[in-house]
């Protein structure tokens, strides 16, 4: 397929917009960064672009391909090689222009930035380098920057774009090595690891540094040499080797050449479709877990599966792409990162998949009543966050409230509780908020029923129907607003 180059900008802008829409990215910027004297921009650790900041703000960020050219034949892919459709690809110059004018406009915070392969890897990489090195270094943009490492590219273009990026990410794709050979039969799991491996070391290293430069290991000795001895040794068995080839080659020296820029100072993350291959919640939550322990990464991205292309290797969706799901593992995700559940505690072999009508850590603690009411006045802070309805900063709050007095449920509201779900769950003062029975069929069919409006939101975001008087349906957005704040802030 031929590049189409006579194509003016706004039209290039169309098509490769568009063709990002795939790109999953919703998160916090993670990086706070203030503005500078004769640069343009900053980045807050609030957010970036089609996302919702913990504060409920939705910020901006121009989310575009670089180019839709690819070499590989992703069955799953709209770009993929062997589709007729129209390619173009950006210079380096235009995607600067594009990025300045637009946040000259205020329409952007930030810059995420994709691509396919055109031509190889390395020949891709080299450009998008470029565009972020003019960004910083000629148009003095100090915004956020989100770029996609392409896996296949030289260990050194990869290091020196992550003193330009404040995150990158390597598109896990499929969790599985064999659903790649079906699915994705140019690309393989060690090319798609090994530049994750390399920012991870990349960053440890210099945090390592950073602990160095703080005299924090520098005056004890141990043995017969010092602890900053050990940490060289430590670092170059970390990644840290003079080699060329080496992942993460003279990372604190490039980042003091690069103008004092930090390497990858927002992290990495990564992204999985879900339900283009067979394998169950269990499985594909267990390789998140195993992501964040082995690699570091800031979040893993779930994408509802979406037939774009007509293969016989493709599932059918006759109910459309699995949003739901999408859903449960976004929640379960949480409880992973933040609860202190394992994958283990949530599903089994024997139970692969999430309850679909009610959410992950709810059907945790249905199948564990032996372990709730919990007193909310005595609970340590690890017990409260198993509390359905209880997230970090309610259970923070009441740790700390409860120091000058005893909590009732009037005071456990205001500070964040949901207590539609939490009151089958916690006491206070020994007393519940309502009598019922502590029986798992008659709280799960209470939970099911306010579980249940929220389903329907989001299985059916692109429909319409009559409302009626006997039920409290509403035409609302595609995920209910307390779905939203749940999946933003984690408080299950």
């Amino acid at each position: 397929m031929l590049i189409q180059e006579k194509m003016e900008i706004k039209e290039k802008l169309r098509i490769l917009s568009d063709a990002a829409k795939y790109d999953v990215s919703c998160s916090s910027s993670g990086i706070a960064r203030k503005g500078k004297k004769g640069m343009i921009g900053n980045t807050l650790a609030a957010g970036i672009c089609h996302s919702f900041a913990a504060d409920g703000r939705c910020i901006s960020l121009l989310k575009i391909l670089f180019t839709n050219q690819c070499i590989y034949d992703c069955r799953y892919c709209v770009n993929r090689r062997s589709n007729d459709v129209v390619r173009t690809a950006f210079t380096p110059e235009e995607v600067c222009t594009l990025t300045i004018e637009f946040y000259r406009r205020n329409y952007i915070e930030g810059l995420f930035l994709s691509s396919g392969i055109l031509y190889s890897p390395d020949y891709t990489m080299e450009l998008i380098y470029e565009t972020l090195y003019r960004l910083r270094n000629e148009y003095h943009f100090n915004g956020y920057i989100h770029v996609k490492a392409i896996p296949g590219a030289s260990s050194e273009l990869i290091e020196r774009m992550g003193f330009l990026a404040d995150r990158m990410s390597v598109n896990l794709e499929l969790p599985t090595a064999e659903g790649l050979r079906r699915l994705a039969p140019g690309k393989t799991r060690e090319k798609i690891l090994a530049p994750m491996r390399q920012v991870q070391r990349g960053i440890a290293a210099q945090n390592l540094r950073a602990l160095e430069d703080s005299n924090l290991r520098g005056t004890l000795k141990r043995g017969s040499f010092r602890l900053e001895d050990r940490g060289r040794k430590e670092a170059r068995e970390i990644g840290m080797a003079d080699s060329i080839a080496h992942p993460g080659r003279n990372v604190w020296n490039q980042g003091r050449d690069a103008g004092g820029r930090v390497f990858v100072p927002a992290g990495q993350s990564t992204q999985m479709i879900v339900g283009a291959t067979p394998e169950s919640d269990y499985h594909m939550i267990r390789v998140s877990e195993a992501l964040y322990q082995n690699y570091d990464l800031k979040r893993v991205y779930y994408s509802a599966f979406v037939r774009v292309n007509e293969d016989s290797m493709l599932p059918a969706l006759p109910g459309g792409p699995p949003l739901l799901r999408e859903h449960r593992l976004y929640q379960a995700d949480w409880l992973l990162r933040f609860y202190g559940f394992q994958a283990e505690e949530l599903l089994s072999e024997d139970r692969p998949n999430f309850n679909v009508l009610i959410d992950p850590k709810c059907d945790w603690a249905l199948r564990h009543l032996e372990q709730f009411p919990v007193e909310i006045n005595r609970a340590d802070y690890g017990t409260l966050l198993r509390v359905p309805g209880l997230g970090v900063k309610s259970a923070r709050r009441i740790i700390a409230a409860r120091r000058s007095g005893a909590l009732d449920f009037t005071a456990l509201k205001k500070m964040g509780v949901v207590l539609k779900r939490a009151m089958y769950f916690i006491t206070c003062s020994g007393k519940t908020m309502y009598p019922f029975r502590m029986n798992e069929d008659f709280i799960t069919s209470q939970l099911i029923g306010v579980e249940r409006k929220n389903t329907w939101d989001i299985e059916n975001h692109d429909s319409y129907r009559q409302m009626s008087l006997f039920d409290d349906y509403q035409i609302s957005a595609p995920v209910s607003g307390e779905d939203r704040e749940s999946v933003v802030t984690g408080i299950l």
